[in-house]
């Protein structure tokens, strides 16, 4: 098992050259008992009594009458590909729709909540379709989001291009052998988020870009937020991507099923081509090669930078990743700022009386189009009332006492919406988005000061353990608790006794069983996923092997001089910097750039456009040859050899900095007792100015 998790780890961190692979689904292999109902698992349990009983009551209780959304899922297919294995140029395997075919043998699965098992179902489309006759069409099924064609007078806009430029090309020649050949005259990019920009080199070619030839396409912000979103917790983030995402789960009814807004996501080259044209004013107008689209900007909603676009013409609204076939997440569990969802809700509302009087198809980056006025408004208004109603319904308990430790117990969606498919929470929950709007607006802290200096768990747990009358004594209840169904309290226990005691297998074993019929039952896959993802590292301990790498030199550009500085402030050990005081200014004369960095009070700040008038020491490197640097492909002494780079002044104060830089790897446990007793290798020869990993935005 150790040897299965070495590969799984080492499949999402291929890395070819100059190359980055996206971390994420095509890595993980199919399990080849998922057909026969196996669990994957030696430890792992079957569906308990409770499991099952709660998933047939929720058969009998669900919406499932309304069957809409399978209809309209299926409406406009045109064909699906010979092929289920897209191939990465490294040659792994970039993206395997087969390996969940598990999902299509017509039988219910006690070991997924009814209602993702319905999702999952939906997410199986898988092809070429029509969304508007001869206009506008979608390939979906070839990575975690969708990727859309507009036919223009000479060619094709391609909206979101997917995450690796391997399932990009693919869908487009699967559109130009069933449509006819066309070239790409523009790409749009909604959002920040890598699955909407990262296989853009697999449809344009960056000399078309820079000649004029293909228009790149952005929200105002988006170059900033495609980079800095996921850097400064970048490696917490790519460790905690684990559990989101089930990085260890095999595809399988008892592992992974789905991700909500689409199957997984897509393990090839990730490019990022700068956009030429920048959306800045709330809406703007714009004709590109016949078509007529009004871009409106969404800042701050399902991503710091977003936009959804309306084709008058065609009566079509492009909903990015703002109105999907879910509730999205306020706050995402791999961790993010904390989104608005009073701001969601506003710029739906907008759009809403904006477009949706008129607009008779609604298509999106993620799901399947809705086709009508009264479909579209009707979706529109659900997913405006359920962002609106998680805002105000939680404040209005906040206000009435109810705290961020409770509010996920309490909060529940009126029965209007939960009658709605498109008001149920795959993306995001009901539990964690709760506590994200408290958080937003009151931050963590419930006003009780026992919890607001509270001890480390591993510390607080033994003296529970000690008054709970020691290990055998929960070990006997917790299992009593777990037969009576009670996994809550059962966990509330037992995670004590994983916390105090971290090698105690029997007591970890409980605790994955226990975490696994919680997940079993939970209609979000990003929280099926951590419940399952944890009680894999819990019975198997965490993974080993190569750590995801995310820094292709496409991403390296697109990092500011500015944010690679205030990245190495956050690696610098303040510890080794007690007592150092020094000034250095970096100057780029080819893009013109100064800054001025310090050490003062074991703290590295930067400011932009100065220069001290009396440095320590004064660099002067091109921004050409630093971003080598920052993507580890030569060092600051490689450069003074070559004459590349110049040091005046006193060259202690580089390497005092220098001495003080760490280097992040996702290695740390998320549970106690997973990590190996025997440490792998440290990495060797990784320049402490290397810029840091940025963690996988893929689906927010």
């Amino acid at each position: 098992m150790k040897t299965q998790l070495t590969l799984i780890a080492v499949s999402i961190a291929l890395v070819s050259g100059n190359a980055v692979l996206a971390a994420g689904g095509g890595g993980v292999v199919s399990d080849p008992g998922a057909m026969q109902g196996k669990h994957f698992d030696p430890k792992g349990k079957a569906p308990s009594t409770f499991t099952v009983e709660l998933q047939n009551g929720l058969r009998k209780t669900l919406p499932f009458e309304d069957k809409r959304d399978f209809e309209e899922s299926k409406r406009g297919f045109i064909a699906a590909p010979k092929y289920k294995t897209i191939m990465a140029d490294a040659g792994n395997v970039a993206w395997d729709m087969g390996s969940y075919e598990f999902l299509l043998q017509g039988k219910d699965f006690d070991s997924v909540h009814p209602s993702l098992q319905r999702q999952a179902i939906l997410n199986m489309g898988y092809g070429l379709y029509e969304v508007v006759p001869d206009k506008i069409y979608q390939v979906r099924g070839f990575d975690l989001s969708n990727i859309s064609f507009v036919k223009t007078n000479t060619g094709w806009i391609v909206f979101d291009p997917l995450t690796s430029k391997e399932t990009a090309r693919a869908a487009l020649e699967l559109v130009n052998e069933k449509l006819g050949k066309r070239p790409v005259v523009a790409v749009v990019y909604s959002h920040s988020h890598a699955d909407h920009f990262g296989g853009v080199r697999g449809v344009v070619d960056e000399a078309d870009v820079k000649s004029g030839k293909v228009k790149i396409i952005a929200p105002a912000g988006f170059m900033d937020h495609a980079v800095a979103e996921n850097v400064y917790a970048g490696n917490a983030m790519t460790r905690r991507l684990y559990f989101q995402y089930g990085v260890l789960l095999p595809r399988s009814p008892f592992g992974h099923v789905d991700q909500s807004i689409g199957k997984n996501t897509a393990a090839g080259n990730l490019g990022l081509i700068e956009p030429t044209i920048l959306i800045n004013e709330p809406f703007e107008k714009m004709t590109v090669d016949g078509v007529e689209m009004e871009f409106q900007n969404t800042p701050g909603t399902e991503a710091p930078a977003e936009m959804n676009t309306y084709f008058p013409q065609m009566k079509a609204f492009w909903a990015a990743e703002n109105i999907t076939g879910t509730i999205h997440n306020i706050y995402t569990l791999r961790g993010a700022l904390v989104r608005d969802a009073l701001a969601w809700s506003k710029n739906i509302n907008n759009a809403l009386y904006r477009y949706g009087n008129e607009a008779q198809v609604m298509f999106a980056s993620h799901s399947w189009p809705r086709w009508g006025n009264d479909r579209v408004q009707e979706v529109m208004r659900t997913q405006r009332d359920s962002y609106a109603h998680l805002n105000n319904e939680v404040l209005h308990l906040a206000n009435n006492g109810v705290t961020i430790n409770e509010v996920h117990n309490v909060y529940k969606q009126p029965e209007s919406l939960k009658s709605q498919w498109a008001a149920h929470s795959y993306h995001g929950s009901e539990e964690h988005n709760s506590r994200a709007v408290i958080n937003r607006y009151l931050g963590y802290w419930d006003a009780n000061p026992a919890t607001l200096i509270p001890l480390s768990p591993k510390d607080s747990a033994p003296l529970y353990v000690e008054m709970m009358g020691g290990s055998a004594k929960i070990m006997a209840k917790g299992k009593q608790l777990y037969k009576q169904g009670k996994y809550r309290e059962a966990m509330e226990i037992v995670n004590k006794l994983v916390y105090a005691e971290p090698n105690n297998t029997p007591a970890k074993d409980l605790l994955a069983d226990i975490f696994e019929q919680i997940g079993y039952q939970k209609e979000s896959p990003s929280v099926r996923n951590s419940f399952l993802g944890a009680a894999y590292e819990l019975r198997h301990g965490m993974p080993s092997g190569a750590s995801p790498k995310t820094n292709g030199p496409d991403m390296i550009r697109a990092m500011t001089t500015e944010l690679w500085l205030n990245a190495l402030a956050i690696s610098m050990d303040s510890k080794k910097a007690a007592g150092m005081k020094f000034t250095i200014n970096l100057s780029t004369p080819d893009n013109g750039e100064k800054f001025v960095v310090e050490m003062s009070n074991s703290a590295l700040t930067n400011i932009k456009g100065y220069q001290d008038k009396n440095p320590s020491l004064t660099i002067t490197v091109n921004r050409s040859d630093l971003e080598k640097v920052m993507g580890g492909q030569t060092t600051f002494e490689k450069l003074q050899a070559e004459g590349k780079a110049q040091f005046t002044g006193d060259r202690k104060a580089f390497d005092q900095l220098r001495s003080t830089l760490t280097t992040f790897t996702p290695d740390f446990e998320l549970m106690p007792g997973t990590k190996a007793k025997k440490a792998p290798p440290a990495q060797q020869n990784k320049d402490p100015f290397e810029a840091p990993p940025i963690a996988n935005s893929d689906g927010a």
